[in-house]
């Protein structure tokens, strides 16, 4: 049975830490009480129903791409949604990983797997690694010839199953060159301008940024926070089982996107 030092040392190799963002809260989060790891399940939140899938299907350890517990925890009750998933998680004896901006960075990481989606050429890192240029913050791709922003919204809006998306921008100007920032990437659009990217593809972005990328002639394309990485956790799941002979790993099926769409008129 693979040992937890084997399964961290083949998360490490998918998805190393030294990647992550300085203020992030990557790795090991949670101990797991048992010291053979068997039964994997990745997520991309931990919230309360999908720590109870985690346990009635005796998961010995959850890779969740948003860290649990993210800031310090003072008080360990039932009394916050955060405590009580990580007191059924510890009661079970079930730990918590969380690879989160070291993923979005890695080679064939979520970053990678957009640009694929999208068809971007020369695709690089928006800010390479020092040691490792070819991977690193965000990416950016040029687009195929004669593809708008409208093209490039539909093409993703498929690959990822949304029927809605933000738009910023005329939405029949030339896609050009693509920057991409999975999850919340509105902080980064002075940066995405600087590497001369004519579009942004994202998860979400704020009012604010929205007028700032508006005003620097940046167009963006926002599909939602959770679809711009959730599709990844089955991806984490293969590897993860392609590279610990003897491990069962799946991604959480009761999963949803906390955010819907409702048709007023």
């Amino acid at each position: 049975m693979p040992s937890l030092a084997a399964i961290t040392t083949a998360l490490e190799s998918i998805a190393p830490l030294r990647l992550a963002a300085d203020w992030d809260a990557v790795g090991l989060l949670v101990s797991p009480r048992r010291p053979a790891i068997e039964r994997i399940m990745t997520c991309l939140t931990l919230t309360e129903d999908v720590a109870a899938e985690a346990v009635r299907r005796g998961a010995d350890l959850v890779v969740s791409h948003h860290p649990l517990p993210f800031r310090p925890v003072a008080r360990l009750t039932d009394e916050s949604s955060v405590g009580r998933v990580l007191l059924a998680l510890a009661g079970a004896g079930t730990g918590v990983w969380s690879p989160h901006t070291a993923w979005d960075s890695a080679a064939g990481g979520i970053n990678d797997q957009l640009a694929v989606m999208l068809g971007l050429a020369h695709v690089a890192p928006l800010e390479p690694d020092a040691e490792l240029p070819l991977v690193g913050f965000g990416r950016a791709g040029t687009a195929a010839a004669g593809t708008t922003v409208a093209t490039l919204a539909r093409r993703v809006g498929a690959a990822l199953r949304v029927r809605h998306v933000q738009l910023i921008g005329a939405a029949d100007r030339p896609a050009g060159r693509v920057g991409i920032v999975c999850g919340s990437g509105g902080d980064c659009i002075p940066q995405v301008v600087r590497e001369a990217c004519d579009t942004l593809l994202t998860g979400e972005i704020k009012l604010h940024q929205a007028i700032e990328a508006a005003a620097a002639g940046l167009a963006v394309v926002a599909v939602g926070h959770h679809a711009s990485e959730r599709f990844s956790m089955a991806v984490l799941a293969e590897r993860l089982t392609a590279a610990v002979p003897g491990l069962e790993c799946w991604a959480s099926e009761v999963e949803q996107d906390p955010l819907g769409w409702l048709e007023v008129g």
